[in-house]
């Protein structure tokens, strides 16, 4: 009887050893996930640098954008240096042609050898430029009537003005024989007919104006003195 019982309890402990070892794996069983867990981090920051290349996408385009606002600043800088050289050539005024507020202009009244108005055109400070159209506009008045003819006299083409050199061009104002006309205090000169600046002179009196004529544009004063031809 206590053989059978020493063996009954042989086989128990056995069963209960196998029990707790079993009870051993079965406990260690959640750890080897949790040391096989450490990937899951690693799964985790793979995916937090998606969302980071993500995130430089932005950084990128934005890149792109600086680039293009500097190629866009540097056009707007090669625009801006465009116009400084045309602005200094055209204050430079070499080879330009002379329109009417380049000048001044004076009136003098010439009594020898025929009676007749000089005018005398003078280049202002720091201009230089060429009448390139060889008869001034002259008029009296805004009618058709007071518009000075042309005789073809003296004439150079094209005159330099610049500093002290001056041009000059004469006036008859009364063609007419009577007392026939109007009287004007001043003369309108311009470069050109199409002048949009004309330039409005006292005259030294005031003179009756009938059928007025000039002369063209000379560095000669004895070369603009008006004949009816």
């Amino acid at each position: 009887m206590r053989s059978r019982s020493a063996t009954r309890s042989t086989r128990l402990f056995l069963a209960a050893a196998a029990v707790t070892a079993l009870a051993a794996t079965t406990a260690c069983g959640p750890e080897d996930p949790a040391e096989n867990g450490a990937a899951t981090p690693a799964s985790s920051s793979s995916s937090s640098s998606a969302d980071g290349a993500k995130g430089e996408a932005p950084a990128g385009e934005n890149a792109t954008d600086g680039g293009g606002t500097a190629a866009s600043g540097s056009k707007s800088n090669g625009g801006t240096g465009g116009e400084s050289a045309s602005g200094t050539g055209d204050k430079s005024g070499y080879g330009q042609s002379c329109g009417t507020n380049d000048l001044d202009f004076t009136v003098t009244w010439e009594a020898q050898p025929i009676s007749h108005y000089l005018i005398t055109a003078k280049a202002k400070s720091g201009i230089t430029c060429y009448l390139d159209v060889n008869t001034p506009s002259v008029s009296f008045g805004s009618g058709a009537d007071g518009v000075a003819s042309p005789v073809g006299q003296g004439g150079e083409d094209p005159i330099k003005l610049s500093g002290s050199s001056v041009a000059y061009a004469g006036v008859n104002v009364k063609t007419t024989q009577g007392e026939g006309g109007k009287q004007f205090e001043h003369v309108i000169i311009a470069t050109t007919e199409e002048d949009p600046n004309p330039a409005q002179v006292e005259l030294p009196d005031a003179p009756t104006v009938d059928k007025p004529i000039v002369t063209n544009w000379s560095t000669e004063r004895g070369e603009t003195i008006p004949r009816v031809i």
